[in-house]
């Protein structure tokens, strides 16, 4: 990799993406000029798959102006009433299937158990095969399609702090102070993703391959969203938090033997080193200082701690299942090809 002084990507607006129907297309074109009406919440009902590429990107493309909107879009537009209207009724949508395919465990605990522990059948997910098999061009695969959900990787779990209080509040602003850098703007978990990024010869702009996603990998970043933006949702956005640190720590273990194993880089690596010990220990805390006193205070809240960790389980593996099918196959898992690695990255 070339050295290059650092740029902060969020501090450019990202273009607006490509529709995927008429949905998605509805809603770029009153981005794009406001005179135009966006779809009304009836054109949902058109709109078939709550997992397709069509709602995913509508929803991604309308959480977005909660975060650093789009290029040549007002910043007004993050409350445009009309909408706020189409993205209630597609969240409706989205969380009746999240809902409907989710088993619902019979406590957060028993949620919990069932990830607690290493499958016995390793080698099946993305990570072993990764870590194993996985060529470097398919971990820049796999890197520009998490970028979408690592750029932000803290902010939608932000939300949640107001709506806390006493122990689990000053927990969860414990784990959220490491994951942006614990004071050092160098030491945040986004920039160091986007160090990984130039490593694998990618561009780290923020939001710069959400026309490359399959609606698989959309959907994990949309749920992020919409959990982070409901306080109804808090003990969902919880259950969410938990399943990314109780998971990750192992995956992260294996994925930086994969940046070893192909020579990625040095900051390729860095990323998934330091997640390996952060969330070891992030994940004690929002078990045990979290979850815990969070449930003896509000115990109606478990079904949702339960549906969070669930939903979570459940999108990661239809992106798993994807990925896997489209590399086993030889081909790439994206919607459009990348671009091939600058100055022999890698």
């Amino acid at each position: 990799m070339t050295a290059t002084a650092y740029i902060e990507s969020r501090l450019i607006r990202p273009g607006l993406p490509t529709p995927r129907g008429d949905l998605s297309a509805g809603v770029l074109a009153s981005l794009r000029d406001r005179e135009r009406p966006p779809p009304g919440p009836e054109a949902v009902v058109n709109a078939a798959d709550p997992y397709g590429g069509d709602v995913q990107l509508a929803l991604y493309v309308l959480y977005e102006l909660h975060y650093q909107g789009f290029d040549s879009v007002g910043d007004d537009r993050e409350w445009d009433p009309d909408l706020l209207r189409l993205r209630a009724e597609l969240e409706r949508r989205y969380l009746d299937a999240l809902r409907a395919d989710t088993p619902g465990a019979a406590s957060a605990e028993a949620a919990l158990a069932q990830i607690l522990v290493e499958p016995t059948d390793d080698g099946t997910g993305v990570s072993h095969y990764l870590q194993h098999e996985g060529r470097l061009e398919q971990l820049r695969e796999y890197a520009a399609l998490r970028s979408l959900y690592h750029l932000k990787e803290a902010d939608p779990h932000a939300w949640v702090i107001p709506r806390l209080h006493g122990r689990p509040k000053a927990a969860m602003v414990a784990v959220e102070f490491d994951e942006f850098g614990a004071g050092r703007a160098e030491h945040m978990h986004a920039r160091l993703f986007a160090d990984l990024m130039d490593d694998l010869g990618l561009e780290r702009g923020y939001g710069r391959y959400v026309d490359e996603a399959p609606a698989e990998a959309l959907a994990p970043v949309t749920m992020m969203s919409l959990l982070g933006l409901h306080r109804a949702l808090r003990g969902a956005l919880i259950g969410h938090f938990a399943a990314i640190e109780v998971t990750s720590s192992p995956g992260s273990q294996r994925l930086a033997e994969a940046m070893r194993r192909t020579d990625a880089g040095p900051a390729a690596q860095r990323f998934y080193d330091e997640h390996v010990e952060a969330d070891a220990v992030h994940e004690q805390v929002v078990r045990h200082e979290i979850i815990t006193p969070l449930l003896a205070d509000e115990p109606h809240l478990e079904p949702d701690v339960v549906f969070g960790v669930e939903a979570t389980g459940l999108l990661e593996g239809r992106l798993g299942t994807h990925l896997l099918h489209e590399w086993r196959q030889g081909r790439s898992a994206l919607c459009l090809p990348l671009r091939p690695a600058e100055d022999g990255a890698g």
